[in-house]
Formats: structure tokens, C-alpha cells, sequence
């Protein structure tokens, strides 16, 4: 393979942040509060948002459009869109309170692994369709990491964070269509001044996968949660449980 750029996904490909528990908890504080008279009629139930619910519903797509999917998904009424409204805020102050009290890290592997692509000279760029993306990349000290794993690389220094470590940085941008669309790889590409078909895209759900794939990019699937055969049904062109897993050189 002749890659010369890399678009990544951040939640669950090179941080894991709370996003998960943040639209679950949400759900379940409306649901038991607000919404309590709805839920005779709905399918929704404490446990049943599971983490196949979220990789297949909510996870990649931009706010308002995960929740009015977790919605739609627990047959929930929305007529005017309201409550899809009411349910992302509550998700985004409850999203901020979790990162406040620290409770998210970064994937060893996927450090690894972008240190070994800025060595090797691959351009790369950040995509997430979260707006929150940045603030937890700014928090990530690449310089810790690389002193507690013996790791020394030049164009690392002691106020090097993992945001630093991407070329370009599309996170949040506003596009006119999410996931399932191209449109934000293809906005990352633009940024990184590359053809569509000399970039991989590095994702862990369906979505990102199939925006990958209808932007003409390489679709490199991350299944954290034993969920392989989901990213290979979305078209995957190779999945992987850890990102370190991969040979940079081959990428180039």
C-alpha cells in the first residue's frame, strides 16, 4: 500500500472518553425523570442501551443526529425535535463533568502507532465529528507517555500533546452531511492537501467505515469491542484489535 496521509477518528480509536456513558446515562436520567410517561410505549428499558446499540446508532455521528438515532432506535416520539435536543444537551453536560473528573485515557496502541507514522513521514489528520475532540487531545502528554515507555522520538518535547501529533485537525467542523457520508474525511483530506486515494482512514464504527469508503479513501476498522464482523460488513479493507498491530511501512 502508497499511503501518504492518515485521517483518524478519536473516540474509541485513539482516546477513550466517556461519550458512551454520557449518551447511556442521559437516556437513563430522561427516561426515569422527565420522560417517565413515554416509557410504556416505548422499547427502551435500563440496560438495553448497550454497547452495540451505541457503535451501530450513535457512535461517529454528529450530536443531534446520534441522539435522534438512539431515539428513533428506542421508537421514542420526537414530533417536533425537541426531546432530541433536551437529550443531546443533557448528554453534552453530563459528557464535560465526566472529562472534568478525568475519567478518559489514550490507547497505548494507537499512540504508538501515530508516533511510528510521524517517524516514517505519513501526514496525518484528526476527524472526529466531536466537538469535544480537541480539549481531550490537548490533555494527552506525549512526552510522559514516551518517558514512561522508553520511547525517544526528535519531534517530541516536554510540552508535546497528542493533539500536536496530527498534521491537520478537522474535529468538529461543520459539515453539510455526517456520517455515513464522506463529507468530513473529505473536508480531513482537503486539510492534509491529499488525494482521496492516497489516504487511509483509521475508524471503530460502522459509520466512519462506510464514510471512508464513499470518499474513495482505504478503510482501516478498529473492533475494541468484538465487533469485527460489524466494520467488515460496513466494507472494511482490513480490521484490527489493536493499531500498533500495523506495519507503518506498509502504509507508505
Amino acid at each position: 500500500m502508497r499511503f501518504t496521509g492518515g485521517i483518524f477518528d478519536i473516540d474509541g480509536v485513539v482516546l477513550a472518553t466517556p461519550h458512551e456513558r454520557a449518551w447511556r446515562d442521559a437516556l437513563e436520567q430522561l427516561m426515569a425523570g422527565p420522560w417517565r410517561d413515554l416509557a410504556p410505549g416505548t422499547d427502551y428499558s435500563v440496560g438495553r442501551f448497550t454497547n452495540a446499540v451505541y457503535q451501530e446508532q450513535v457512535a461517529g455521528k454528529p450530536r443531534e443526529a446520534g441522539a435522534a438515532a438512539a431515539l428513533a432506535y428506542f421508537h421514542i416520539s420526537d414530533p417536533d425535535g425537541s426531546r432530541t435536543r433536551q437529550y443531546a444537551d443533557l448528554k453534552q453536560r453530563l459528557l464535560e463533568q465526566l472529562a472534568a473528573a478525568g475519567e478518559f485515557h489514550a490507547y497505548d496502541d494507537a499512540l504508538r502507532f501515530l508516533l511510528r507514522l510521524k517517524a516514517s513521514g505519513v501526514r496525518t489528520c484528526a476527524a472526529s465529528s466531536s466537538k469535544n475532540a480537541d480539549a481531550f487531545l490537548r490533555a494527552i502528554a506525549i512526552d510522559a507517555f514516551c518517558v514512561q515507555h522508553g520511547l525517544a522520538y526528535p519531534f517530541v518535547s516536554e510540552k508535546t500533546t497528542l493533539l500536536d501529533l496530527f498534521d491537520a485537525n478537522v474535529d468538529g467542523a461543520d459539515v453539510p452531511h455526517g456520517k455515513p457520508a464522506p463529507d468530513l474525511y473529505l473536508a480531513a483530506v482537503a486539510a492534509l492537501g491529499e488525494d482521496p486515494g492516497r489516504c487511509f482512514v483509521v475508524d471503530d464504527a460502522p459509520v466512519g467505515i462506510q464514510a471512508a469508503k464513499a470518499g474513495g479513501m482505504y478503510a482501516i476498522g478498529v473492533a475494541r469491542h468484538d465487533d469485527a464482523a460489524l466494520l467488515y460488513a460496513a466494507q472494511a479493507d482490513v480490521v484490527v484489535e489493536r493499531l500498533d498491530a500495523l506495519d507503518p511501512a506498509a502504509l507508505h
